[in-house]
């Protein structure tokens, strides 16, 4: 969570959490604060929900703004409409605080530009799983508004992700919208924000104590889940035996790759010819060893993937909902995530100012190395 802003905005709730909100939207459409704005909408089939880009504000009354399940982290739709750069619309976007970690992690990837973005969040319950909203969508919708009516933070309902969230409330969002009890509050969070409730000419005089209060308490509780639950994944994947009990029953389908917000390479490694080899090869491995696994080189790819995108990963839970054989993907990314981050001294998403760790090196990062970078620039200025 980024540092707290002293004031809010109190918004009309009267609504409900959803109404409120999509009520706010469109009345700063009216304002023309913004040209369009991308949100999530049910699709025809009414079990799921696709991203649209919506110019037309009268198709707002379809939207559904918070929805109840994430079937595609919204990071990946705004990167297809903003990686070649600045275009003529200002385009507002509401969603999830881990999409919005994305987005940063995608920044500074080159695959976001943010320049004509105004970003969105909110204090997030969770999201539910994808097999269960699929079984029954009406059953989805009306647990998912319980949710945000009761102010209920600890569901068993939601993904086991989710549960585990500490990040779930003022991201490095432009806007946020902070829910405390049956209030609505806006807070500012960028200069963009601040630019946006200037121009709305709303009042920002609301204290923000009691809600700051909440989300402490409830961040408490998430990290001490967090805790017990990374104590039980460390037993899963520490150790060359416990990765391949973990991932033995892994099809190889790629579905964890495919859904994460972070991979965003266009050719994979794991599925280029290059990782297939033919069947000479594959007679002779199994040869060697006895007998072979197929697919082959299962292991190869989870750690690749650990290995390549940890530091950015958001646990947004994705590759756990797109796994046919119910590996728990997400929490061991998570685990894995936070250890790799924890010893860059990082965390993803967290600030669009953070240079990757990749992408930047100190000289106290490389031991003796650095140490000799450090004693030539010394020896270099002695000389002048």
């Amino acid at each position: 969570m980024t540092e707290i802003p002293q004031k809010g905005v109190l918004l009309n709730s009267e609504k409900g959490v959803q109404d409120s909100i999509l009520a706010f939207l469109k009345s700063a459409a009216e304002k023309k604060v913004f040209d369009a704005i991308m949100m999530p909408m049910k699709v025809p089939s009414g079990d799921s929900f696709a991203w649209i880009m919506i110019k037309d504000m009268a198709w707002l009354d379809n939207a559904t703004p918070l929805a109840p399940i994430m079937p595609v982290n919204a990071a990946k739709a705004v990167k297809r409409f903003t990686r070649k750069g600045e275009g003529r619309n200002k385009v507002a976007i509401l969603i999830r605080p881990c999409e919005v970690r994305a987005c940063v992690e995608l920044t500074k990837l080159n695959q976001i530009k943010t320049e004509d973005l105004i970003i969105f969040s909110y204090d997030c319950p969770g999201a539910l799983p994808m097999q269960d909203y699929i079984k029954d969508p009406d059953w989805g919708d009306s647990e998912f508004e319980k949710l945000l009516s009761n102010n209920i933070w600890n569901s068993d309902l939601v993904k086991p992700v989710c549960k585990i969230c500490d990040k779930f409330s003022l991201p490095a969002s432009d806007l946020h919208f902070g829910r405390e009890n049956d209030r609505l509050l806006l807070m500012a969070n960028s200069k963009k924000g601040i630019d946006f409730i200037s121009e709305m000419k709303l009042e920002v005089n609301e204290e923000l104590g009691k809600w700051k209060k909440a989300i402490e308490e409830i961040t408490s509780k998430r990290l001490s889940a967090k805790e017990e639950t990374f104590k039980v994944i460390k037993n899963k994947v520490e150790g060359l035996d416990n990765l391949l009990n973990t991932f033995a029953e892994c099809i190889g389908c790629h579905n964890c790759q495919s859904a994460c917000p972070i991979c965003y390479c266009r050719q994979c490694y794991f599925d280029s010819v290059a990782s297939k080899p033919n069947s000479d090869i594959v007679l002779m491995r199994a040869e060697q060893r006895g007998g072979v696994s197929l697919p082959l080189d299962k292991l190869m790819f989870h750690t690749g993937r650990m290995a390549h995108m940890s530091l950015s990963c958001i646990s947004c839970g994705l590759c756990s909902d797109a796994c046919p054989v119910n590996i728990p993907v997400a929490k061991i990314f998570s685990y894995v995530a936070s250890e790799t981050q924890k010893t860059f001294e990082y965390t993803a998403g967290e600030s669009f100012g953070d240079a990757l760790p990749m992408k930047e090196y100190k000289p106290e990062e490389l031991g003796e190395l650095g140490n000799l970078v450090n004693s030539a620039e010394i020896q270099e200025g002695d000389h002048e």
